[in-house]
């Protein structure tokens, strides 16, 4: 039973099956193994350093993180099957300079001034360095103290809920009536949820659950979060932050902390907003990792928010700019770039969103977009996170990208639908086709368009049900009642649907956890486990999802980035005088053009396998 329910967030007892891989710093710098070694050893996480770049990043990576951290701590029964997936991929084991165990994202995220609120740049499990470090000064001092922001309700209630480990081993809740005297103890019971309210949610950091190490937060001071001056607004601004020795220095030196301690670092995913800015630092970020680790996979997912006013024409001709700069600049640089977005297009013309038949929420907020790209996110990252038979992220890179095409689609169905006690193969015969799955990138109507090359992750579904039930001598209502493992079921189905398609299928028994601060977004229809009730009253709250979700290089690409190379064709970029100030030039705009257009190319008919 895992006893990390009501916990300081970062200070956890170790997950099952966990080995350390490193304490806070090493002596020395360990042999960097090359990613084909760590395939073939047992035992070994092979690390991933996460990269977030931008504000709704920011959002994104909050959900994910906070996904990681529920999955760590869910209570888990004695019968059980061993964890799938291998947290130390994500995380880091490290130990303060008190001596207190720490488990940390391995996480370097950069935003800027403002974009915090209450969370301090170091985090909260270090203490505050900068008090806590000698004076060497002997005369008078004077201290000028900043008006802090005022913490998010929900974070002050969390706090207040989270317990202590004590000398038994046992952790227990506090219990502060009215917050005053000390704190009685209490043995941990499953805490009323905490549920955060969408008009108390201003910035990422006021529902996130997990504390960092003090060497994850980057602000970037020259540009504000909030207020019409000082704005990363522009591709080549982004490109400028890291040619700037300040700001370069302080993001490898981080780099190199990370990797220093991995023994079989397999590559970099990178959350970056694609909309503003932050697209010019993920192009110059790609580029450092390529240049200095390569070998290593790079997978960067474009993250846009919800739908776009034209009420806004500035603002969406730079959304138009900085996606199209971000994409030629980061592919270039990537093993591979998925865009991700609630939207449908990536143009200038504004399509309502997508929709899911059991999600009922809000585009136009950030909070809701996020949490359904994060769990698009925690399902299609599945192969390089596994504990048994990992795929590498190079080898994921090398099954999608082909013939130039370093592009690739996200698509996802949130939830899956699942009748209790409903079989794997009646589930997928009732679902359809990949037409019948969600696109997440921006690429319109799935209809018509051919698949070259896919991954695909079912989670959420029972062992139980991986099967027929059929009776013997039934006759079967498809060739998936006949296969005898649920994987199996899962691979004849996307043969079905895709023959010639080159595919990898995994099939995971865990969930997707939703438990608040993941906001409620779910029909009256899902029970707690994320179950279509079919008729019955709704029960407790929604707490983890079955969910199916595809990484796939597509022939809807095409469309999608032929549009973008469309609509920037129309414009007259000379008006938008300040978007070429900040450092980029006409020239620059036709390569670019030049760059969608054979990107667009790649995904036009023929063989995916040959052309």
């Amino acid at each position: 039973m895992c006893r990390c329910t009501n916990r300081v967030r970062g200070t956890r007892p170790r997950p099952h099956g966990y080995e350390p891989i490193g304490s806070e710093r090493r002596v020395g710098r360990p042999r960097q193994r090359d990613p084909a070694e760590a395939d073939g050893m047992a035992g070994g996480a092979r690390e991933v350093l996460t990269l977030q770049l931008g504000h709704f990043a920011g959002f994104v990576g909050a959900h994910w993180w906070n996904q990681q951290d529920a999955a760590l701590c869910a209570p888990s029964e004695a019968d059980a099957p061993p964890a799938e997936l291998c947290p130390d991929v994500l995380y880091r084991a490290g130990r303060t300079p008190h001596g207190r165990e720490t488990y940390t994202p391995r996480l370097i995220l950069m935003d800027l001034k403002g974009s915090l609120s209450s969370l301090k740049q170091e985090g909260g499990l270090y203490g505050d360095a900068q008090l806590d470090a000698a004076i060497a000064w002997q005369g008078k001092l004077t201290t000028h103290k900043e008006e802090l922001c005022p913490k998010n309700p929900y974070l002050q209630d969390l706090r207040s809920a989270e317990g202590v480990l004590s000398s038994d081993g046992i952790w227990r809740v506090k219990s502060i009536p009215n917050g005053k005297g000390p704190p009685p103890l209490a043995t941990a019971t499953a805490p009323k949820p905490l549920i955060p309210t969408e008009s108390s949610i201003r910035v990422w950091s006021d529902f996130l659950r997990v504390h960092l190490h003090p060497r994850s937060i980057c602000v970037i001071q020259k540009y504000n979060h909030d207020g019409e001056a000082g704005r990363l607004e522009a591709f080549g601004q982004g490109e400028s932050i890291l040619k700037e020795p300040r700001y370069l220095e302080e993001l490898e030196d981080r780099l190199h902390f990370y990797v220093e301690e991995c023994d079989f670092l397999q590559g970099f995913q990178i959350l970056c907003d694609l909309h503003n800015g932050f697209s010019g630092v993920g192009a110059k970020a790609t580029e450092l990792l390529q240049d200095e680790y390569s070998g290593r996979g790079i997978i960067t997912w474009g993250l846009l928010p919800g739908p776009y006013s034209l009420r806004e024409p500035q603002k969406n001709i730079y959304r138009l700019l900085n996606t199209a700069f971000g994409l030629v600049h980061m592919s270039a640089h990537s093993s591979l770039v998925c865009p991700l977005s609630l939207g449908r297009s990536l143009g200038l013309r504004p399509e309502p969103p997508v929709a899911f038949p059991h999600l009922d929420y809000d585009a136009t907020l950030p909070f809701h977009c996020a949490a359904v790209l994060a769990t698009t996110l925690d399902t299609v990252t599945v192969p390089y996170r596994l504990r048994s038979s990992p795929v590498s992220m190079a080898h994921l890179a090398d099954l999608l990208n082909f013939s130039g095409k370093k592009v690739v689609m996200a698509a996802a169905t949130i939830p899956f639908p699942l009748v209790p006690g409903q079989s794997l193969p009646d589930a997928l015969v009732q679902l359809g086709g990949p037409t019948a799955w969600t696109p997440l990138s921006a690429c319109g109507d799935p209809c018509g368009m051919r698949c070259f090359a896919q991954s695909v992750v079912l989670r959420g579904v029972d062992r139980a049900c991986h099967t027929s039930r059929l009776a013997p001598g039934m006759p079967l209502p498809s060739p998936l009642h006949a296969c005898s493992t649920g994987e199996d079921v899962l691979a004849q189905y996307l043969q079905q649907q895709e023959p010639s398609v080159r595919s990898s299928a995994h099939l995971l028994l865990a969930p997707c956890k939703v438990a608040p601060p993941y906001p409620h977004l779910f029909s009256p229809s899902l029970g707690q486990r994320g179950l279509l009730l079919d008729g019955s009253p709704p029960g407790a709250a929604v707490e983890s999802i079955p969910v199916l979700g595809a990484l796939c290089s597509s022939s809807a690409l095409s469309r999608t980035l032929g549009d973008l190379a469309r609509d920037l064709s129309t414009l007259d970029v000379r008006r938008w005088a300040s978007f070429l100030d900040a450092g980029v030039e006409q020239a620059d705009v036709e390569e670019a053009l030049e760059e969608l257009g054979s990107l667009a190319q790649c995904y036009r008919g023929g063989d995916g396998l040959a052309d």
